[in-house]
């Protein structure tokens, strides 16, 4: 297991590529499905490398930088507040299903153009494409891919004031700044990445603060600290608990392990985050949302820093000092140590969270 410091530079090694291409036949030899080009991710930005890369992260950082996301807040909190006001006059609720889910579905849906009625099929798929490998979860990947391929249609006929449009336009730019398959794996990547680890992160921080009722009053008293708090929560139970694949592009020594050109290299972001060297003289297994500064690789680092933390931090930031303020009573209807959770795999989060919301 490599340590933080070890994580970050792993992150970052230039010999460490993220195409899987060269080694799709060793990946499937091995009983390892990736994301080809076409299917699901395949050709997007996450699996590619630099120039690619820097080209298409070029073309959606505007969109998810802080200024502009900032001036979602106020439709974010709409979000919330409706969902909020839905759930008050029930006793019970899975949060998963009622808050956490929802939540960011409608943000990015909204974000890219997605119809209302096909919100539910798209968690659906989100939640299989990243999961473990199967057979199953690559034929997901190819209905999202033509579902796509068809929205992307209707965008170009009917062009509206969304992300996806904004995407198709460049599309028909003659440079050809971005191809068809790049476009189709780029709408695919913007509605898992935006949506499902977002939905873990609320219901890990969630469960945390169940857990750690003390931090949830300190946060109701100090709702000035909900932003740092936010990293605390991702450094404590990152809803990204490992990288997605990188290939030695040569030999290399990591972690005083040796590495042989071709390999596999997954970086485990939830352990190396709990690893993190912090400023303060806290103990770092333990959660405190007044740590100020909490380091974490539970966006990644390096050139495949999340492009849309941003997003997440203020959805995060919105989303539970919201569900703090409105119901004080909150706690959990079932014993926290029987969640289930989702499988062993990328993400980390709760399948369901049954709570109460009122005393």
């Amino acid at each position: 297991m490599l340590s933080y410091p070890e994580a970050r530079a792993a992150l970052t090694h230039p010999d460490l590529r993220k195409n899987p291409e060269p080694a799709l036949a060793a990946l499937e030899a091995a009983g390892i499905t990736s994301h080809k080009v076409g299917e699901g991710f395949g050709g997007s930005m996450l699996f590619s490398d630099p120039p690619d890369h820097t080209r298409l992260r070029r073309l959606v950082a505007p969109v998810f930088s802080g200024r502009r996301i900032g001036l979602l807040a106020d439709r974010i909190q709409g979000i919330a507040d409706e969902l909020l006001d839905a759930m008050a006059s029930r006793d019970e609720v899975d949060l998963v299903e009622a808050y956490c889910a929802p939540l960011p579905m409608t943000v990015i849906c909204e974000l890219l153009g997605v119809p209302v009625d096909d919100r539910a099929q798209f968690r659906a798929w989100s939640q299989s494409l990243v999961g473990l490998p199967t057979a199953a979860q690559r034929q997901d990947g190819l209905h999202f891919t033509r579902y796509l391929a068809d929205l992307v249609d209707r965008k170009r006929t009917a062009p509206s004031d969304d992300l996806l449009s904004d995407l198709v336009a460049q599309h028909n730019q003659e440079d050809g700044r971005l191809s068809h398959v790049e476009l189709i794996a780029m709408a695919a990547l913007l509605v898992v990445a935006g949506h499902d680890t977002t939905v873990n992160l609320l219901g890990n921080a969630v469960v945390a603060l169940l857990r750690h009722p003390e931090q949830a009053d300190r946060l109701r008293a100090r709702p000035d600290l909900i932003a740092g708090a936010v990293e605390e929560f991702l450094r404590f139970d990152s809803s990204v608990e490992q990288s997605t694949f990188r290939f030695a592009a040569e030999d290399l020594e990591l972690g005083g392990v040796h590495i042989r050109r071709g390999d596999p290299v997954v970086v485990y972001l939830g352990a190396a985050s709990r690893d993190a060297p912090q400023d303060d003289d806290g103990d770092p297994a333990g959660l405190d949302v007044t740590r100020s500064n909490a380091r974490h690789v539970a966006f990644g680092h390096g050139i495949h820093h999340c492009v849309g933390a941003p997003l997440a931090r203020i959805e995060a930031s919105i989303a539970i000092g919201s569900l703090l303020r409105g119901f004080p009573a909150l706690r959990p209807a079932v014993p926290l140590a029987d969640l289930g959770w989702i499988p062993a795999g990328m993400m980390r989060g709760p399948l369901a969270l049954p709570v109460r919301l009122h005393g």
